[in-house]
């Protein structure tokens, strides 16, 4: 049987921890019993949290698969109802909110690299394949980033007519395609190559400029442009 919170001294107990040391001096397992807030009979909020982090046997440290977690597998544990669960998500969700800039616009955009750094937070877990359309003006800052498609685990449908109905309207000069692969992988697929070449020639249809494509991995980004058109990996300006 685990030692129940009330019989820790005051000084190790999250509630009490927190207010004394602040929260950078609680480990993961002690946040997350601070959300879980109550235990078993037999076991602490501690202990369920530890419980938790036991899911992920690649690294205690790393949380990233509570992103991924459902309302369901989080009530799969002993100790954690759907009330919790739900607690739990979205603690998780506003975690992955926090990380978003508030205002893309007006950001400028001068490598692969900037648009990986905006948007891996966002796409790099997600289940599903997103398609999203960053518009930029002539200084290669964004006026828009546009959620343009949405598909299953391995691929997307998606439609020049869909991606370039927005900046047309908006009489964009410039924009940038990116969507990720939820295996994490982010290495282009023949399609994501052929779909880049046929919008390449398209945009100049338009008098628009198609500066990348870009796939997002888990933690990793691959720029389809500089790989097949450009040098250095440098945006085209």
């Amino acid at each position: 049987m685990s030692i129940k919170i009330k019989q820790l001294p005051e000084t190790e107990r999250p509630y009490e921890k927190m207010e004394l040391y602040g929260e950078t001096a609680l480990s993961n397992a002690e946040l997350l019993a601070i959300i879980i807030k109550t235990g078993t009979k037999e076991e602490s909020a501690v202990t369920i949290a530890q419980k938790l982090l036991g899911i992920n046997q690649n690294s205690k440290n790393n949380l990233d698969f509570l992103k991924e977690m459902t309302i369901e597998e989080f009530t799969c544990i002993k100790g954690i109802g759907k009330v919790k669960a739900i607690q739990l998500k979205a603690v998780v969700e506003l975690a992955k909110r926090m990380s978003i800039p508030l205002n893309y616009q007006k950001i400028k955009i001068k490598k692969p690299e900037d648009i990986a750094r905006l948007l891996m937070e966002e796409m790099r877990l997600e289940r599903q394949e997103h398609v999203k359309l960053i518009i930029l003006n002539n200084k290669n800052e964004i006026i828009r980033i546009k959620n343009i498609a949405q598909g299953g685990i391995n691929s997307v449908n998606m439609s020049m007519r869909e991606i370039l109905a927005e900046p047309i309207k908006m009489q964009a000069p410039k924009i940038i395609l990116i969507h990720n692969h939820p295996s994490g992988d982010s290495t282009p697929s023949k399609a994501d190559i052929q779909i880049t070449e046929k919008l390449f020639q398209v945009v100049q249809l338009f008098d628009i400029e198609l500066l990348d494509h870009i796939v997002i991995g888990n933690g990793n980004f691959t720029s389809i442009i500089s790989k097949i058109l450009t040098k250095d990996g440098e945006i085209l300006s």
